[in-house]
């Protein structure tokens, strides 16, 4: 998402998150980020002061802040950039996760229909993406926020400048939500809560979905249900549109047609129906040859290849990850959480 891929890691234990004053900091504070020893440091906190934050209150975050390498080394190995398709699909798709996603719409009913009925998001979309995301909230991170992002803002060789917006915006949450910045934590790339914000993914979408006056996405899973559907609605998700079609094509894809019909990609749908005909490959059922699709050949364990074909919601799940095996991995996980969610329902009636 705009944020931080965060977003699909899967954590040892649940991070715990401490409400206090902004006047209260753990103890021990490490000087590697403190101004004004640091200049870029330094600088992004005069920016601060001219922005309204205590400069004490800031002298005294940056200083806390610890550079952690097993962050940098974490951003070179995320799950989507290594694994084919079956592997990642077998992180979510466990008979465990999809039971507790049916538990999760059970305990949160009210919430989801609400989300649904105010943004269009169906109930187990958002599940979904919490199920992904964070396991239904049980593994939130186990990384400072504050030394993840301070270590991305200032060493990361070629998107500092985008973790530095993160970084200011983070301390500006922590500030304003009075928020101890040192006891917050999320993911390696700074994602944090229930559906694994980035700082300024929370700081546009996220919403007091229970009106008790704060925006709390770390222990308030209400709040979190009305922020990921909030954050579908802004990118456009389409009420009652399809997400995909399943395919039919070539045993083998050539690999010039990879790039030339843009397979894969991230990017709102530009293939018609009828160019992808041209190649041998078609809808399982029948579509209007103009319709504009994003094609997908997903890798299985046998070695084959099975295609399907998204459509503009498909894009829009990319939005909250821009990976096509985050968005396929979400979509099953729904569907699978969904058909066990009505079977169950369906015996007990």
């Amino acid at each position: 998402m705009n944020k931080v891929q965060g977003k699909t890691n899967s954590y040892l234990l649940a991070a715990m998150m401490c409400w206090v004053t902004p006047s209260v900091f753990a103890d021990e504070p490490s000087q590697h980020f403190a101004p004004p020893q640091n200049a870029d440091s330094q600088l992004l906190m005069e920016e601060l002061v001219e922005q309204g934050l205590p400069q004490a209150w800031l002298e005294k975050a940056l200083g806390q802040a610890t550079f952690t390498q097993s962050v940098l080394d974490a951003m070179e190995g995320a799950a989507e950039r290594r694994l084919k398709w079956h592997e990642y699909r077998a992180i979510f798709m466990t008979q465990q996760r999809i039971e507790e996603g049916v538990e999760f719409i059970d305990a949160h009913a009210d919430a989801l229909a609400r989300a649904e009925s105010t943004y269009g998001v169906p109930a187990e979309i958002i599940t979904a993406i919490i199920g992904v995301e964070t396991y239904y909230g049980r593994h939130k991170g186990q990384h400072r926020v504050l030394d993840s992002l301070a270590t991305l803002a200032f060493h990361h060789p070629a998107r500092g400048a985008f973790f530095r917006g993160e970084l200011a915006a983070f301390l500006r949450i922590a500030y304003e939500q009075q928020v101890d910045p040192t006891e917050l934590q999320g993911s390696y790339a700074g994602a944090m809560g229930y559906p694994q914000f980035i700082p300024t993914s929370y700081q546009a979408y996220a919403v007091d979905f229970d009106d008790d006056g704060r925006r709390d996405l770390w222990e308030n899973p209400v709040d979190a249900i009305g922020s990921v559907a909030n954050y579908f609605a802004e990118h456009k998700w389409q009420p009652g549109a399809d997400i995909y079609h399943q395919a039919s094509g070539p045993d083998v894809l050539p690999v010039e047609l990879l790039q030339e019909l843009s397979f894969n990609q991230t990017s709102p749908p530009s293939v018609s129906i009828a160019q992808l005909a041209v190649h041998g490959l078609e809808p399982n059922e029948p579509l209007d040859d103009d319709l504009l699709v994003v094609p997908l050949a997903l890798e299985y364990a046998d070695g084959q290849t099975h295609y399907r074909f998204g459509e503009y919601n498909f894009y829009v799940i990319t939005r909250y990850n821009h990976s096509h095996l985050y968005a396929m991995a979400v979509t099953e996980l729904a569907e699978a959480i969904a058909e066990l969610h009505d079977k169950r329902h369906e015996d007990e009636a």
